[in-house]
């Protein structure tokens, strides 16, 4: 399998070349030239496989060139109860009204991302190896990215980490957890300003050609398709524990902000995953509601991006949503530059005359939920359920309760553990209630912190890199 971009000016690549490029080299993003279609029969067999060979089946389709015995150690070295905490890996439960939730913050940074990094590291070491060459990532994150990448990557020889982001934007656990890291390949760069911010910058230094080749950059964050392809894997497996046989359909609300999340979701649907819809869950920042709404997009800048109690979805800028769109306009390369370049522009784009197709062949639909819904959320499904949801799962079930229809089966992925906001959490359900956390996890704030503070500029954060790399 090859992997093409977005914008149609980049050679085509393997599955190793694809992710240790991150970005495309004409700053589009790489996907595959297709997707692999799945008989109704190997669906059938996939259904009694355990995670980890689940995981080698859909991921062995896509990383073409990495031998499947070498491929299978990879993927049983990941996905252990050991580090998620229960042989299932994405167990699936049912609240009161029948909205399911499927558990993906069981790993050691209690968020989603780690479903994906936690493989994304132990790649990154067995190709560069295989190549016996180094690395330097550089990534951006919204809140929960930049600590699943340190936590897959801390102390793993040929790597080293640079991560961006917003200064005194995320909750206090979430800076714990990432500034408290002390080995000496991991690096915090907090940006005086948001989340967009932190992402141009890295997309900047990754278009810097001369320089990423010179510096061998990459990214973690999930415009680096080896994040894609690993969130592939938990909608399948969501699917078959949430079903009887593969008759039935369910429905998935994923709460949104770089798109990389629902996107896995709109790939494995192309696949021939029997995905009913695919409802996208956004917060006050609701550029993404506003286009499957309207079909208009229009990113805001960085002034207009909200603050919001749902931090890692305070995004106005969704990177995914550029291999999303390349669907749409059926892979027209061109037409996706002349897009994006519209966006540089800060204009959008209107695709309205195409949203009859994004809803019904493409099975899109969306919602919004704001810092009062949430608290309500929490607060419901405390009350009703006896369990704690975060305010990014909390703005899912929202959404879910919202918008589905009489019957259908609604699967909310969820996105981090309660324990990593306890402000929100207090405020929803009152400071006496008990919010668990992992004992490892205990008197992470009191942890000393190491952090460097610079304005948004990419002349700034290169001198940085410039400074620790020629230590």
């Amino acid at each position: 399998m090859k992997y093409i971009s977005t914008r149609g000016q980049s050679t085509p690549k393997s599955f190793s070349q694809a992710l240790m490029a991150g970005l495309a080299e004409d700053g589009g993003l790489l996907l595959p030239q297709s997707y692999p279609h799945i008989q109704a029969h190997t669906l059938h067999d996939w259904r009694s496989l355990s995670y980890p060979e689940l995981a080698l089946q859909i991921i062995s389709l896509f990383a073409t060139d990495i031998p499947k015995t070498d491929l299978k150690v990879i993927i049983d070295k990941t996905y252990t109860k050991e580090i998620f905490g229960t042989d299932e890996i994405t167990p699936v439960r049912t609240l009161h009204d029948g909205i399911k939730i499927e558990g993906l913050s069981n790993g050691p940074t209690l968020a989603f991302k780690d479903m994906a990094m936690q493989l994304l590291g132990n790649l990154f070491e067995y190709v560069l190896a295989r190549e016996d060459r180094f690395l330097n990532i550089i990534g951006a994150t919204s809140g929960d990215t930049g600590s699943a990448a340190e936590y897959a990557l801390r102390g793993k020889e040929r790597v080293n980490v640079f991560m961006l982001s917003p200064y005194g934007k995320m909750s206090e656990f979430q800076r714990a957890q990432m500034f408290s890291l002390q080995e000496a390949n991991i690096f915090n760069i907090a940006v005086r300003g948001m989340f967009d911010d932190c992402q141009d910058i890295v997309k900047a230094l990754q278009n810097d050609h001369a320089f990423k080749q010179q510096y061998h950059l990459s990214t973690v964050n999930s415009i680096n398709w080896g994040r894609i392809v690993a969130q592939i894997v938990y909608y399948f497996k969501g699917y078959f524990a949430a079903t009887n046989s593969n008759e039935q359909k369910v429905s998935f609300c994923v709460p949104s902000g770089n798109f990389g999340n629902v996107l896995a979701g709109h790939i494995a649907r192309s696949m021939g995953l029997p995905i009913h819809r695919l409802l996208v869950a956004t917060n006050e920042n609701d550029v993404l509601n506003e286009f499957f709404s309207s079909g208009y997009y229009r990113p805001r800048d960085a002034v207009h991006t909200f603050v919001t109690s749902s931090p890692s979805m305070d995004i106005s800028k969704a990177s995914n949503f550029e291999r999303f769109i390349y669907d749409v306009v059926d892979q027209h390369a061109d037409e996706v530059q002349e897009l994006w370049q519209q966006v540089a522009a800060g204009k959008g784009f209107d695709l309205s005359l195409l949203l009859n197709k994004i809803h019904h062949q493409f099975g899109f639909a969306s919602g919004k939920s704001v810092h009062a819904d949430r608290l309500q959320t929490i607060a419901q499904v405390y009350a009703e359920d006896g369990e704690l949801i975060d305010p990014h799962t909390a703005d899912g079930v929202k959404v879910a309760r919202e918008h589905r229809d009489i019957g259908e089966v609604v699967i909310c992925l969820e996105t981090a553990k309660a324990a990593k906001f306890e402000e929100t959490i207090r405020d929803a359900v009152g400071t006496n209630v008990y919010i668990p956390r992992p004992d490892h996890l205990n008197h992470l704030e009191d942890l000393p912190q190491r952090v460097t503070v610079l304005d948004k500029d990419v002349q700034l954060v290169k001198q940085y890199l410039l400074s620790q790399l020629d230590k």
